[in-house]
């Protein structure tokens, strides 16, 4: 993971990256050589690491951030950690390291934003209007009678009681549905990597950092030519792994469908301490707060977030676990010589050695908090957003 993302490329003003939890090695009872990808470590997934036998588990979101004065059962996240030193477990964590790396987790962002869809391009619509004959009077609705008139006691006329859309009185909810852990690449999706004409350039260069030139948090993209942000929307779906919603902020008074979009600022997670300030027709990234892309779309801004870690975990499957696994391979084969070479081995250690097998897989309990429900019964689909 060091020669991948150098710790020196995290941001150290608030992250916790590296090795936090270093498990004893027992070759009496030694874990499976495999790795187990998540973005949070969870209680899910401490219990999948240690049903499958791994030997580390790489988090992407740091699990201690803070100093510890004590550890115990009681805290959920302390739980994890002490269950897996248990069972021989370690923990590693890259966080912003892998954000800032050239090829990191920024740029497969900015990849999926300026990729290609088979041509032409699908329209995307925005939800459709309520039809008049769904409309009903809210008085008829109630007793089936016209307004009267409270002075006369007489229907009154001329006068015409604000109207809202026939809903059904039961209503059926999906389950929340969550993006896909498919890799993404260019086998596996129909959307074609970062190969609109753009420009991209970082939002804060990381510098200092040998053999890691071109590093930074953020990238801002600029088109070759104006795209649709309906195109900008298929993509991003298309490349986090189909979600079956996100939240989109626009201007009031634009449409969806009339939106072009030249630049673009790229932040993954919590975004905007990086994209603060950035002049960019479109902000993408995990989230904003309420203010955060209020402000923006008063400026004229428009802004996809996807819930924090859906901006994240598909990296993981897609770019990752590819070149851990090419790494990981490359560095066991050296060690196992360096052991054998060293001095003679116990049994134990001489079954270890010869196990020349190396695996990285994702976690398959690890997904962001929110999920998408969808009303499915309901006749009113949705508001167009003016």
């Amino acid at each position: 993971m060091r020669k991948l993302y150098p710790e020196a490329l995290a941001d150290k003003s608030f992250d916790n990256t590296g090795l936090l939890l270093e498990a004893p090695f027992d070759p009496i009872r030694r874990q499976m050589n495999s790795v187990l990808l998540t973005i949070d470590l969870t209680k899910a997934v401490a219990d999948e690491a240690i049903e499958r036998k791994d030997c580390v588990v790489v988090a992407y979101h740091p699990i201690i951030f803070r100093g510890l004065k004590s550890l115990t059962l009681a805290d959920s996240q302390q739980q994890s950690l002490l269950r897996l030193a248990l069972e021989g477990i370690s923990v590693y964590s890259p966080h912003t390291a892998v954000d800032a790396a050239p090829g990191g987790l920024a740029d497969w962002l900015a990849d999926i934003v300026t990729g290609h869809l088979p041509s032409p391009e699908p329209a995307t619509h925005t939800a459709h209007q309520v039809n008049e004959d769904d409309i009903i009077p809210e008085n008829e609705e109630a007793n089936g009678k016209s307004e009267v008139d409270a002075s006369t006691g007489q229907p009154a006329e001329g006068k015409k009681k604000p109207q809202r859309p026939r809903m059904p009185m039961q209503r059926t909810y999906s389950r929340p549905t969550y993006p896909s852990h498919r890799p993404v690449d260019a086998s596996k999706t129909d959307l074609d990597l970062s190969s609109v004409d753009h420009k991209r350039s970082l939002i804060s260069p990381v510098t200092g950092v040998e053999g890691f030139e071109g590093a930074g948090m953020g990238r801002l993209i600029t088109f070759n030519e104006p795209q649709p942000l309906t195109h900008l929307v298929e993509r991003i779906a298309h490349g986090v792994g189909s979600p079956k919603g996100f939240p989109l902020a626009i201007p009031q008074g634009k449409q969806v469908e009339d939106i072009q979009i030249r630049t673009v600022g790229v932040g993954a997670g919590s975004g905007h301490s990086i994209l603060k300030g950035v002049e960019a027709d479109l902000l993408f990234t995990g989230e904003l707060s309420h203010h955060e892309a209020l402000a923006a779309t008063e400026k004229g801004q428009c802004v996809i977030t996807l819930f924090h870690s859906n901006s994240e975990r598909g990296y993981l499957s897609s770019v990752l676990r590819g070149k851990l696994t090419k790494v990981l391979k490359e560095e066991w084969e050296r060690v196992r010589k360096e052991v054998a070479e060293a001095e003679e081995l116990t049994p134990e250690w001489e079954d270890a050695v010869k196990d020349d097998d190396v695996l990285v897989e994702c976690s398959q309990q690890d997904r962001d908090p929110f999920g998408v429900v969808i009303l499915e019964s309901s006749k009113q689909e949705g508001k167009p957003l003016r």
